[in-house]
C-alpha cells in the first residue's frame, strides 16, 4: 500500500548538523528536511539535495535581512 501513495517522512533521523545547518533524513525513503533547534522541528520543503535546501534556506534569510533593513515609508 506504501507503493500505491508514496512516503508520508513519519520516521524521521535524530538530528544531524553539517555545514552551521541541521536537518533530518526520512529513514524510509532517504529525503531530508531542514530542522530548527530552537523549536526541535523540522521546517520548509523536503529534498534528497541537502545543498539545494542549505541555498534554498540562505536565499529566504537574505530576503528577509534585506525587508527587515528597508526603511518604512
Amino acid at each position: 500500500m506504501v507503493v500505491l501513495r508514496g512516503c508520508w517522512h513519519r520516521k524521521m533521523s535524530w538530528p544531524i548538523r553539517i555545514q552551521g545547518y541541521s536537518y533530518q533524513v526520512c529513514l524510509g525513503c532517504g529525503i531530508k528536511r531542514l530542522f530548527d533547534e530552537t523549536t526541535f522541528q523540522g521546517y520548509g520543503a523536503y529534498s534528497y539535495d541537502l545543498d539545494k535546501l542549505i541555498a534554498r534556506e540562505r536565499a529566504m534569510r537574505m530576503k528577509a535581512s534585506k525587508a527587515a533593513a528597508r526603511p518604512a515609508s
